[in-house]
């Protein structure tokens, strides 16, 4: 066979293993990402169900509370707000 093609051979042999090495850890790390992914869903789930026995047991009203200025909001019972909250809600 022709040296050069042997080289040509030899040097795609290597890119592709190269290749293969970075999709290797890049595939590992999208796989432990996926886990902590799951990880927090479960996590989420659990709260959430924790917090929805509570508010049952508690017999609190429930207000919505902005979080932050990126809009979010969060259903929580009012013996959560500090007492100044709590004021404000209970005028309203």
């Amino acid at each position: 066979m022709d040296p050069e093609v042997l080289e040509r051979i030899a040097a795609r042999r290597e890119e592709l293993d190269g290749l293969e090495e970075q999709l290797v850890k890049q595939l590992s790390e999208v796989r432990a990402e996926r886990d902590e992914l799951a990880v927090a869903e479960r996590v989420r789930q659990r709260m959430s169900e924790q917090l929805a026995d509570e508010r049952t047991e508690a017999g609190a009203p429930v207000v919505q509370v902005a979080v932050g200025r990126c809009g979010w909001s969060r259903t929580v019972g009012r013996g959560w707000l500090s007492p100044h909250c709590q004021r404000s809600t209970s005028a309203s």
